[in-house]
């Protein structure tokens, strides 16, 4: 079974909803979510991401905010981050590897996905990451 990770900055809002909804679409893949950073760890999903998901009927569990570890890494076939912070905080630890890719690589119209903690918006960077992760089911191999 392939392995898929969806990384965003704390593993709260974007990374958690990316994973929720990727499982709600497709059992296939064992799926999981990271943070890139320390400071959210042990957290749960951010109540405006849970209201988004619990409005969309995507079914999630308590979470615990963790970031990737090298193992989780390694083991990895995919890892998909929201956007350009992310990737270079993964580069940064881990080099350049064709593993590492865009959530929006086959979305065209998407060209990051931004941080709903700042910017409020849970509700546009829910429907983002839905149609990112639609079109990465079309795109790839189980």
């Amino acid at each position: 079974m392939k392995k898929i990770i969806f990384v965003c900055h704390g593993n709260i809002c974007r990374s958690p909803a990316g994973e929720y909804i990727f499982k709600s679409l497709n059992d296939k893949f064992d799926v999981i979510s990271r943070a890139t950073s320390y400071e959210e760890i042990g957290n749960d999903i951010y109540p405006p991401m849970k209201k988004e998901l619990i409005r969309n009927n995507i079914l999630f569990k308590r979470h615990y905010a963790q970031r990737i570890s090298d193992k989780e890494f390694i083991e990895a076939d995919y890892i998909f981050y929201m956007d350009e912070e992310n990737y270079y905080s993964l580069i940064s630890r881990f080099g350049h590897s064709d593993k590492i890719i865009p959530i929006y690589k086959y979305t065209p119209s998407i060209n990051e996905i931004e941080d709903p903690w700042y910017t409020g918006r849970f509700d546009k960077v829910f429907n983002q990451i839905y149609q990112c992760v639609k079109d990465i089911l079309d795109n790839i191999e189980d």
